[in-house]
């Protein structure tokens, strides 16, 4: 029989459920998904494309659409959000952000966001690729 030693995943150490295997997958997830409601982790984020555009999809509950920040910066697409959440000592604000890498065909000006039932779509319209185009030759 050969020893092997056990390290935990992600380098992080989970104490709350204790044992040998705290901590592994299923914590992690949870993690991840109460971290986001709280503000102390990135929110998740779809990224997919067809022909035509690029689309990131949020989901951003509680915030209110006065509160959400979209912005193009240095080829990045930076999303903030805010809202209200009650807490012992009382009312706070919850701040989230995420830094999206936009590919290099998108249309800067022509983006467009919209904001329903707390799910944020932005849309990145692609650049056309060069086409050929038939030119018509007139005789004078």
């Amino acid at each position: 029989m050969r020893y092997i030693p056990f390290t935990q995943p992600y380098g992080r150490t989970y104490a709350r459920f204790g044992g040998r295997f705290g901590g592994t997958g299923l914590e992690h997830e949870v993690d991840q998904l109460f971290g986001t409601l709280t503000g102390s982790a990135q929110f998740p984020v779809d990224v997919y494309q067809d022909k035509i555009n690029t689309y990131v999809r949020a989901e951003l509950p509680g915030a209110n659409r006065d509160s959400l920040s979209v912005e193009i910066v240095d080829g990045s697409l930076s999303i903030k959000a805010s809202r209200q959440q009650q807490s012992a000592e009382g009312e706070e604000t919850v701040t989230v952000s995420r830094l999206v890498a936009l590919p290099d065909d998108v249309q800067a000006d022509k983006v467009t966001a919209t904001y329903e039932n707390g799910v944020l779509t932005v849309t990145l319209p692609r650049q056309e690729e060069a086409k050929p185009r038939k030119v018509n030759v007139s005789v004078n």
